[in-house]
């Protein structure tokens, strides 16, 4: 039996049709991510599910007996107790029993004369409380406020002093720990940083509920949903398969409709063309009618229109030095609370470099001392030859003119740039024909991105900076800013929580703890990869007796790099043997190509033996 079931739902906004009599059902352990442009009622028809707004017509049914938890974009939490047991009042109802409990058990020493009915009141309470862990109940407690960011230390604080987005972070733990049949999640990552976005990502992909998602994280909708539900014109399909599935069969869906299409609108054609001659023939005329009549009739085939195709040619930039940055001993403190100590690393011409770090940790403080918009307190920060840096800053309210249009915004701050390649730029940007005399002041958190965006590569700098890029911008926003940022020929250090945008657009990795900073030369998957294979190792690998192990958190940050590096090298070669040692089997023995491949695989596997011994001596040492 389905958990959910939609059945002719349908809902107007004055002359607009949001949704055209959807009918969908849904099973308790499928996980659906929602997709549709903006405006399409993806928040809406989540709405409409959990009972905070009404369709005009048609009906919700869910399975009896089932909880389905629903959390909002924004929700308002009011609350004067501490995080833990804001957290933890999920479990307030058996909370309530066990005072109850202990409260009839003293009724019971005084021997009183209800103590039948106490009695049977007691045996109540207890077969509900069999069902409550509550050592379990305050593990999982603790489990998931870490994994979503939260400190030990922080337990104890209070709710009130937390911002909305940590605010929001609780209101997810919360949800999470009511431990439902059925999820209604509606852009659940807005607020977590790439850490936590990470743990949540684990936890759908292994939980047993099943759930109905709203992201414009492109990497949850292709890793944590295995059905995509598209809402278009009012209309709702199903897609059985990943997001990448989805596009496929999409695209081939709009091939098929558009031929459709053309070929109705050409059999219209000729039928029009025939009554206007008919219409001139007394003695066809009531031939002309009855085909108006007809045309009338027809139900017109509707295509959704093509995305805006994106033609971005960048001028050319002057080159750079080898070295574009060099960040050496660098160390902040706000009072006495250290963020980070010792943040040594250089940025070589070319790369495009992803700066992670767990909230808290000094990421945006570190990305504002390199941009210079906090003062160094340790250390230096210096940009190479002829560098020339363009900047991008998260908070876009401050860094636009509100009373300047979008043109102006962006050609009061460009030099050389012709209105031509303005205008390319920003129609590449999702800004063509008048939007482009909108006032900023009137423009959503996604279009105000963009706007600061088309500033930031107009610049004609060789070295852009990056915070936060993707807020606020929709899939195909995105989509838009990475295939714009691929072809940006200069160098990029950028801040962002969106999986999928890491992994397309970094060559390089720049990771920050509090001892400083670990560059990784690779992708970013291959970074999480290996960090977990690094900690698995570090776990696994037993304690010396005379000494405790060194944590790998004490290792100074060369020595970090050095392991990882290596640990880098390792697998690499592995890869490459088990590649040649495929490739050796298709070929005969002796030949020329054989003896090549042969070399090859002596060569890697000495290569591979001294990588090893590098390592455990760097793990001994």
């Amino acid at each position: 039996m389905s958990i959910l079931m939609l059945k002719n739902i349908s809902l107007r906004f004055g002359e607009r049709t949001i949704f055209d009599d959807i009918s969908v059902d849904f099973q308790a352990d499928q996980k659906v991510g929602i997709v549709g442009r903006n405006g399409a009622g993806k928040s809406t028809l989540l709405k409409i599910i959990s009972g905070m707004d009404k369709p005009d017509s048609g009906v919700v049914s869910k399975e009896r007996g089932k909880t389905i938890a629903y959390m909002a974009q924004e929700m308002v939490l009011e609350s004067s107790k501490t995080i833990y047991d804001e957290a933890f009042t999920v479990f307030e109802i058996y909370t309530a029993l066990e005072l109850e409990q202990s409260e009839i058990e003293k009724q019971l020493d005084t021997a009183p004369s209800n103590a039948e009915q106490l009695l049977e009141r007691y045996m109540q309470i207890q077969e509900k409380l069999a069902q409550f862990n509550r050592i379990q109940a305050e593990k999982q407690t603790e489990e998931i406020l870490i994994g979503l960011g939260f400190k030990k230390e922080q337990f104890t604080q209070p709710v009130q002093e937390l911002s909305v987005g940590w605010k929001m972070r609780l209101v997810l733990a919360k949800l999470l720990l009511q431990n439902a049949d059925f999820y209604l999640f509606d852009e659940p990552t807005n607020h977590l940083d790439i850490t936590a976005k990470e743990w949540f990502f684990e936890f759908l992909r292994n939980a047993s509920f099943g759930y109905l998602l709203v992201t414009h994280d492109r990497y949850f909708l292709q890793k944590a949903c295995d059905i995509i539900f598209e809402l278009s014109h009012g209309k709702g399909t199903l897609y059985h398969g990943s997001y990448n599935y989805y596009i496929e069969q999409k695209e081939e869906r709009n091939r098929v409709q558009q031929s459709a299409y053309e070929r109705q609108q050409r059999e219209i054609a000729k039928k029009k063309e025939t009554i206007d001659r008919f219409r001139a023939s007394a003695s066809k005329a009531k031939m002309a009618q009855s085909m108006i009549k007809q045309l009338d009739r027809i139900e017109l085939i509707e295509v959704e229109p093509p995305e805006p195709s994106i033609h971005i040619s960048f001028p050319e930039l002057s080159r750079p030095g080898k070295v574009v940055l060099s960040v050496d001993g660098v160390s902040h403190a706000f009072d006495d609370k250290k963020l980070f100590n010792n943040a040594t690393c250089e940025i070589g011409r070319g790369q495009k470099v992803a700066l992670l770090a767990p909230n808290g940790t000094g990421k945006t403080t570190l990305f504002n001392l390199i941009s210079g918009k906090l003062p160094l307190q340790n250390g230096t920060v210096e940009f190479g030859h002829n560098v020339q840096h363009a900047l991008f800053e998260q908070d876009q309210t401050r860094a636009l003119d509100a009373n300047s249009t979008i043109f102006d915004e962006v050609q009061n701050n460009t030099r050389n740039v012709s209105d031509g390649m303005i205008r390319s730029f920003l129609g590449s940007f999702l800004f063509s024909g008048k939007d482009v005399e909108k006032k900023t002041k009137v423009l959503s958190g996604g279009e105000k991105n963009r706007v600061a965006m088309v500033k930031a590569l107009l610049q004609n700098a060789n070295f852009l900076l990056l915070d936060e890029p993707t807020n606020h911008l929709d899939l195909f926003a995105k989509s838009v800013l990475l295939q714009a940022l691929k072809k940006y020929p200069g160098t990029i250090l950028f801040v962002s929580h969106d999986h999928d945008f890491i992994q397309e657009l970094a060559t390089d990795i720049l990771e920050l703890s509090p001892n400083g900073l670990y560059h990784y030369p690779g992708k970013y998957e291959d970074f999480l990869q290996d960090t977990k294979q690094h900690e698995s190792t570090a776990q696994e690998a037993p304690a010396k007796e005379s000494q405790p192990k060194e944590k790998p958190a004490e290792l100074s940050t060369q020595k970090r790099r050095d392991i990882r590096k290596t640990e880098q090298k390792i697998a690499k070669l592995e890869k490459q043997l088990e590649k040649l040692n495929l490739e050796i089997s298709s070929h005969t023995y002796g030949t020329p190509e054989f003896t090549e491949l042969s070399q090859k695989i002596d060569s890697a596997q000495k290569q591979l033996i001294e990588a090893e011994a590098k390592w455990e001596k760097l793990q001994g040492n």
